[in-house]
């Protein structure tokens, strides 16, 4: 049985803090900065004293079959953004599922929305449905990393 939140901000909140939990359970230093206005959710200090970006994305319990690992709309600037030192963690509640992609690896991935109000906007869907049920796509097993090994190298 899944929670019913009041609104996707609040389950949001709680997500970042849910997987910010499980990175200090793997004895990762992780730091919340008290404003998020340039898409970092969480800074975490590596071996070696360098950092990286960390945006946490969450799809809940509660979205249609189809869309449980798909996360629409991603605001992505490319150009302000160091890839080897920007990472998403993208979790899905209904497939108990985190993948964890560098801004890089992002970017290779995500399909970009060519017209409309989002255009220019990424999104990411990393789940497939067949007979009703969804499952987490295999192209994606690469980034599956939910003990978080790759904050832990001097480079992921």
């Amino acid at each position: 049985m899944y929670t019913k939140f009041r609104h996707s901000a609040g389950f949001g909140k709680r997500i970042e803090y849910y997987v910010i939990g499980l990175i200090l359970k793997e004895g990762i230093d992780i730091y919340v900065p008290l404003v998020d206005d340039n898409a970092i959710d969480a800074v975490v200090r590596q071996q070696d004293g360098s950092y990286l970006e960390i945006q946490i994305k969450a799809r809940s319990a509660s979205v249609v079959d189809n869309n449980v690992a798909f996360f629409p709309v991603i605001n992505h600037n490319t150009g302000r953004l160091n890839h080897e030192k920007y990472f998403y963690v993208f979790y899905s509640e209904r497939l108990d599922k985190i993948w964890i992609l560098s801004g890089e690896e992002f970017d290779k991935e995500a399909r970009i929305s060519k017209s409309g109000v989002t255009e220019g906007k990424r999104s990411l869907k990393l789940n497939g449905s067949k007979n009703g049920k969804p499952y987490p796509l295999p192209k994606f097993d690469k980034y599956n990393n939910s003990n978080f090994d790759r904050f832990r190298s001097e480079r992921s």
